[in-house]
């Protein structure tokens, strides 16, 4: 049995040795960067490719910086920085807002360090068919509870349609309406739910929607947004799916290699390996039905995983020759589809995005393609004013609420000077119970060397009892309320906990995954987050890769 290895991505972002044997390029290097930067814009786009990208653009909220972006790129000598996301509901996690931000950022830095003009661009992963992960986002309420909203499949769509051929039902309307409930008195709630309206509306694409948020978003940035389910990219993509299902044996071959080195570096494969498999989908019934995965049965035939019957070589090529359109990639092809099509120097990505790209060098090799410089996106986390006082109150930073319950409050519970004592609750009223019983044996020894004074004096010995009375029901008073003042302390403290796990970690997950971009928007302003977000790129730059903690 194999053992299961780390991830890369991690030991990427950490700059290890065992990791850039896979992807030589350094994107901390500035030698690297400019390099990478330069040889990509000598490689303009087709014009092809830019009358897509023009068309595309139509349909986008207007922006003059898109369209001088368009305008570099149609001269020639430009380069492009990709990231791309699932068009998810109401834009989705904040990770697809911070990864967009991320390549606006890396685009202008390496525009600086290499003289190159550098667009920016979001390829819309709207080919996949996951519609279950795009479906739903969690929003915080301001109470700091998690809403989850989900839209509704619709009915009639084929399970495996690619989502760019699905669209929003009525219940769209109500989802803004719930997210406004949710978002409550929070100062750009109807800010953020006026942005959203004007694009998630039913009878509209999932895809249309969220560039169209998007755009409007980043429309003083320039970001500009390529769709690839149409019929204008499939025709530029026939020939890779071509090569593609031609070389499925070699293809493989070399992913199996690829993934023993992996393994023998200590590394997990990002997305498994199938022996046989194209790295191409089909969609038997036309491009808006079910796509399947091919995979060779047979010398001259293919099956499609989780549908019965076989196709012939010569039956899918005149498939990919008529109605090219009826293939779409896989997330092992879409970076070379990417990259066949664009001048990319860099491409910005999650965790995920990172690993599976450890995957594909053989495969650019193979088809004489040149590999982006890999960029870890930025991570962030927001603290506001309300988590900042309740970090304040409670002793701990922010990374201490990540870790387990009792281990958090116990550092909560710590004396703010580091001596003795900070104990609260059980611990406190054994303490406080210890502690009376010490003083009154004193009294009792007090008690008994008064009476031992003068044996016959009885007044005083019933005066040194009614003292230890005394003493012992004014203990008693101290140590209840001593505990019950540490009881509540601890429910205090637990109660702040609570709401900060909400806030930033909510079941163990970072606050930019659990939560949707319209958590932040409402609270503190589209524009205003933007800003947050670059102001901080902008402090530690986009290469670090460290989390950046966001303090409006």
């Amino acid at each position: 049995m194999r053992l299961l290895g780390r991830a890369f991505s991690s030991s990427y972002a950490a700059g290890e040795a065992a990791a850039r044997r896979f992807l030589p390029l350094d994107f901390r290097r500035a030698a690297d960067r400019a390099a990478r930067t330069r040889a990509a814009a000598a490689a303009p786009p087709s014009p092809a490719v830019l009358e897509i990208l023009r068309a595309q653009q139509v349909a986008l909220p207007p922006s003059a910086a898109r369209a001088a972006a368009l305008d570099a790129l149609a001269r020639g000598g430009a380069a492009i920085v990709v990231t791309g996301q699932q068009a998810g509901l109401f834009l989705g996690p904040l990770y697809g807002f911070y990864k967009a931000a991320s390549a606006i950022a890396v685009a202008r830095a390496l525009e600086r360090e290499s003289g190159v003009r550098c667009v920016p661009l979001f390829w819309l992963q709207t080919e996949d068919h996951d519609f279950a992960e795009i479906a739903s986002v969690t929003v915080s309420t301001s109470a700091g509870a998690p809403v989850r909203l989900t839209l509704a499949a619709e009915p009639s769509a084929a399970p495996r349609a690619s989502v760019a051929h699905r669209r929003l039902g009525e219940d769209v309307g109500g989802l803004l309406d719930a997210l406004a409930e949710a978002l409550g008195p929070a100062p750009a709630a109807a800010e953020t739910i006026a942005l959203l309206a004007r694009h998630y509306r039913p009878g509209r694409a999932p895809g249309a929607a969220f560039a169209g948020a998007m755009a409007e978003l980043f429309a003083d940035e320039g970001l500009l947004f390529l769709d690839p389910r149409s019929e204008a990219v499939a025709r530029l993509a026939a020939p890779l799916h071509r090569r593609a299902i031609g070389d499925a044996v070699e293809l493989g071959r070399r992913l199996e290699v690829r993934r023993d080195e992996l393994a023998a570096a200590g590394f997990d494969e990002q997305i498994a390996t199938r022996p046989g498999c194209a790295l191409s989908f089909f969609h038997p019934d036309g491009p808006t039905g079910d796509r399947f995965r091919l995979t060779r049965v047979a010398a001259n035939a293919w099956g499609l995983s989780g549908r019965d019957g076989t196709l012939a070589d010569g039956a899918l090529e005149g498939a990919l020759a008529r109605a090219p359109l009826c293939f779409s990639t896989s997330a092992l092809l879409r970076p070379l589809l990417q990259d066949s099509l664009l001048p990319t120097a860099a491409y910005v990505g999650g965790p995920a995005e990172v690993s599976y790209f450890a995957q594909l060098a053989p495969l650019y090799e193979l088809f004489g393609l040149s590999p982006p410089l890999v960029v870890p996106r930025a991570r962030f986390r927001c603290l506001d004013a309300g988590d900042r006082r309740r970090l304040e109150q409670l002793g701990i930073g922010a990374d201490d609420v990540a870790r387990p319950r009792e281990v958090a409050l116990e550092l909560a519970r710590r004396p703010p000077t580091g001596g003795p004592g900070g104990r609260s609750g059980p611990d406190a009223q054994a303490l406080a119970v210890a502690d009376r019983d010490d003083i009154l044996a004193r009294v009792d020894k007090l008690a008994a060397a008064a009476a031992a004074v003068d044996a016959a004096d009885r007044n005083l010995g019933r005066a040194a009892e009614r003292t230890r009375a005394t003493v012992a029901r004014a203990l008693g008073r101290l140590t209840d309320r001593a505990a019950r003042t540490a009881l509540a302390r601890d429910r205090t403290a637990s109660a702040r906990l609570d709401r900060l796990v909400a806030a930033l970690c909510p079941g163990g997950v970072p606050q930019e995954r659990a939560y949707g971009w319209p958590s932040l928007a409402g609270r503190h302003g589209p524009a205003a987050l933007k800003r947050l977000v670059f102001e901080r790129l902008a402090e530690a730059g986009p290469f670090g890769g460290d989390l950046l903690d966001l303090r409006p």
